[in-house]
């Protein structure tokens, strides 16, 4: 059955659950609003996907790439994924038939983009679409980037996980009620585990979920260099935050970062990945480097400022800036406050924003970039610099809005400086 032409089928977009890491790029990138979660699974909705394709090249793993041919009449519902513990097999012609598909003629862009298309956001009242920052984070590495391995050990490679042995496990932020994050360091032994600054891992937790079944990987970015944590040595590192209560206060235990924060010296842990292919630093010299980050979003700004602190330490790279954009509800709750603080200032040039401080104004990484916003222009206008934005979903729009208020105060057009940033692979936004 040609398919291709068939109005009473459908090719149905869908998320591998074997594969899936629960990063959330997808869902923040897609501009119709046609994916959503659960506490086990990523979905599509069929009647609202637009196959724009806008999330196929930012999945660090793959598993947005996979696709079902069904009828239109009977997709498989969001209920259908949320219970998937792997896709489901092929439907074969014969089944088809019995659901009431093929033998009609239709245009093919009639199967391949259903009607949803006003599920589109909807303009405001003022005439405007609204604004989508997703639209300009770039899906292509930087030119100079070093090319990265991925995907070396999961469920569809040869070796479903990699065995880790911790090395260290040191807590980064100050005692306190709400707040618990570690540095811990993994080492894989003789086993290869390439990695470069910008790529992250999965960790599988020990034991079942509510259902019985293994627990999924979570995603963690990596906090080290590509030379290890301990250079020389096959190890990295990670930043983890203990998590105790949800998006919405309400208490909650983590079941992978409260495991990973309990570890000890010597305990093994199993670690998929590594995943992603273009949140990647540049190589080349001079280029610039603008790191925006809230909490556990500084662990790639962490392996970026180190890498280029070894190089620099080796006097055989003349670096260009780097300047850093941190920001915590208080100084108390930022990650490695004591060892940014003890960087050069001609090396880096750090700014701190602290939204919870008794008595003091919220202040937040937007607020501090409109302030350098002279600063900014400058290092915007030069096709050298690379941008990077990584922590909560929330900071993403605020972030991209603070850039466009800077290049359009400086006189520049927005679209155009934005466009250019996400074509030439200058601007990345990594958030969950």
């Amino acid at each position: 059955m040609d398919t291709s032409t068939d109005s009473t089928v459908l090719k149905q977009h869908l998320i591998d659950p074997e594969i899936c890491i629960r990063c959330n790029t997808c869902e923040s990138i897609c501009p119709v609003n046609a994916i959503e979660h659960d506490s086990m699974n990523y979905v599509v909705k069929a009647d609202v996907c637009n196959m724009c394709m806008d999330c196929i090249s930012p999945c660090p793993t793959g598993s947005i790439d996979n696709w079902r041919i069904v009828a239109r009449a009977k997709p498989y519902t969001i209920e259908e994924q949320f219970g998937w513990d792997e896709l489901p097999a092929e439907l074969t012609a014969e089944q088809l038939a019995e659901m009431g598909a093929g033998g009609g003629e239709a245009d093919q862009a009639a199967d391949l983009v259903p009607q949803a298309q006003a599920a589109a956001p909807a303009a405001d009242p003022t005439g405007e679409a609204p604004f989508n920052s997703s639209a300009y984070g770039a899906t292509t590495p930087p030119w100079s980037a070093a090319h990265a391995y991925a995907n070396l050990y999961g469920p569809k490679a040869a070796d479903k996980f990699i065995t880790a042995t911790v090395v260290g496990n040191v807590r980064v932020t100050d005692v306190g009620k709400d707040y618990d994050t570690h540095h811990i360091v993994l080492d894989f032994g003789a086993m290869p585990f390439p990695v470069l600054e910008g790529q992250s891992i999965g960790v599988i937790p020990p034991g079942v979920d509510e259902r019985g079944k293994p627990h999924h990987p979570r995603q963690y970015s990596i906090a080290s260099p590509r030379n290890g944590e301990r250079p020389g040595y096959n190890n990295i590192s990670l930043t983890i935050k203990r998590v105790l209560e949800d998006y919405q206060g309400k208490p909650v235990r983590g079941v992978a970062s409260n495991y990973m924060c309990d570890l000890k010296v010597g305990d093994q842990v199993q670690v998929t990945g590594p995943f992603g292919i273009s949140f990647l630093m540049p190589n080349h010299p001079k280029s610039n480097i603008v790191m925006i980050c809230t909490g556990t979003g500084s662990a790639p700004m962490r392996a970026m400022t180190e890498w280029r602190r070894r190089l620099r330490k080796s006097g055989k790279f003349e670096g260009g800036k780097l300047m850093l954009f941190f920001g915590a509800r208080t100084q108390e709750e930022l990650p490695y406050f004591g060892p940014l603080q003890s960087l050069p200032k001609d090396f880096i040039d750090t700014n701190f924003a602290f939204s919870r401080t008794p008595n003091q104004p919220k202040k937040y990484v937007q607020d501090l970039m409109r302030e350098r916003a002279a600063d900014l222009v400058g290092l915007l206008r030069d096709p050298n610099t690379f941008l990077f934005v990584c922590g909560l979903k929330s900071m993403e729009e605020g972030v991209v809005l603070a850039l466009r208020d800077v290049v359009q105060n400086a006189g520049l057009s927005w679209e155009e400086v934005g466009g250019k940033l996400k074509k030439e692979g200058r601007l990345h936004l990594e958030t969950y």
